[in-house]
């Protein structure tokens, strides 16, 4: 998993509340085994039309917020069901960070274990994101997760809160994989002592 320091991004507003998994990652797309490819069908219901023409009306196909790597939403963000799936598809698509006042608990931690920064903000704080994005084309954020703090150019600055064992793994790019490896000497020695 890729190590998570300091990232400035492009901004990309949803203006929905309880955007749950099935819209994120629609039930279709997941027959697929690998973890990569997903990122093209995100929100796809939103995203395209029936015909399979780009929805012009949806937030992310907007030409200004092309490539935007965070994403600021309103509560309960991944609601629904508990696909991994969800992030998967966040992060092939270019999500660095998503930003909300509130989530739901198993996509919060899924976040954690693919490399994606979820932020939790005051509902008063998420709304002056969605005011500056909406008043200043090409908004770009700041966040630091050594400091805590998010920021952007013209003196908008909040801090979060990440719980710390999930801010180290953040830092060091482990996800649970990794984090079992630190101890692969103690495991080679427990398998060689169950084969005597």
């Amino acid at each position: 998993m890729e190590s998570f320091t300091h990232h400035t991004g492009l901004v990309a507003t949803m203006d929905r509340a309880n955007v749950d998994t099935d819209q994120i990652i629609p039930k279709q797309f997941l027959k697929r085994i690998e973890r990569t490819g997903f990122g093209q069908f995100l929100f796809f219901d939103w995203r395209f039309h029936d015909d399979g023409s780009l929805n012009q009306a949806f937030e992310l196909n907007a030409p200004e917020v092309s490539g935007a790597s965070i994403l600021v939403a309103r509560r309960n963000f991944g609601s629904g069901s508990s696909r991994e799936h969800a992030v998967w598809a966040l992060a092939d698509y270019g999500f660095r960070v998503v930003i909300a006042p509130s989530y739901a608990d198993i996509f919060f931690n899924n976040c954690f274990k693919n490399g994606v920064l979820p932020i939790s903000l005051s509902e008063s704080e998420v709304e002056q994101l969605f005011e500056n994005a909406a008043t200043r084309p090409g908004y770009r954020l700041v966040v630091d997760l050594e400091a805590q703090k998010v920021s952007d150019d013209s003196g908008f600055i909040v801090s979060f809160e990440i719980e710390s064992f999930r801010r180290e793994c953040l830092l060091q790019g482990l996800d649970d994989i990794a984090l079992t490896l630190q101890h692969e000497d103690k495991i080679t020695e427990f398998e060689r002592a169950r084969l005597q």
